[in-house]
């Protein structure tokens, strides 16, 4: 994919319709909403990835939530996950506010770069494999566009399946929290998904997503 500047690939990504199954369902939860959020405007499309254009670290995430990113057009915000990555990004030096709540809150990213492997929320939070592939060569342009890119942060182990394989990494290293692999002069950082599954339940906490970052600084610096 040729484009300029990260605008330009902005532009594509949020005017895309490659996935049918995906624009049915985005669409529709933009139309019947949640109760909580029913004065709400949808955003209902593709949800861009955003941050600093000269990041070092990128984030990469599974897809935006259906009345998160969805709703808001940007990804990881207005939902739990986000508010445990942006208090993460806060505490290490990332984003100047611990929140994410809307995509004109005044939130500012310094050395990061968010995004997720899949621009559309999907049907019970599980894109399928040909929607993931429509997808990767969006995530592909960022990190190309981002030329002072160092490390890639991968949330859950969707999200290392997917820069592994736009980084054509094989065999496919295995996936862990905390689990580190060299490609293509980047490091890729694993880390467990801040899903109300994995915070609650306290299989990732607070100090272990800070754990990831602060890495993901040192390797970057």
């Amino acid at each position: 994919m040729r484009v300029i500047d990260l605008s330009e690939l902005e532009l594509k990504i949020t005017h895309c319709r490659k996935c049918p199954r995906l624009v049915e369902w985005r669409e529709q939860v933009a139309r019947e909403k949640r109760a909580a959020f029913r004065d709400w405007d949808y955003w209902g499309r593709p949800v861009p990835g955003f941050g600093d254009p000269k990041a070092q670290v990128y984030v990469l995430g599974l897809a935006p939530a259906a009345h998160g990113g969805n709703r808001t057009g940007r990804v990881f915000t207005g939902d739990r996950s986000g508010d445990w990555l942006f208090g993460s990004l806060y505490r290490t030096g990332f984003a100047n506010q611990p929140t994410s709540v809307t995509a004109d809150d005044g939130l500012e990213l310094k050395g990061a770069f968010v995004a997720a492997a899949v621009r559309c929320a999907p049907p019970a939070n599980k894109p399928l494999p040909s929607e993931r592939d429509n997808c990767l060569p969006y995530a592909t342009a960022e990190i190309e566009l981002l030329r002072d890119l160092r490390v890639i942060v991968c949330l859950g182990s969707f999200a290392w399946d997917a820069a592994a394989r736009l980084l054509k990494v094989k065999p496919k290293p295995k996936f862990g929290h905390a689990a580190e692999h060299q490609a293509d002069g980047l490091t890729l950082i694993g880390s467990y998904h801040p899903s109300q599954q994995n915070t609650f339940t306290g299989r990732l906490t607070e100090a272990m997503l800070d754990d990831v970052f602060r890495r993901a600084r040192e390797l970057a610096e």
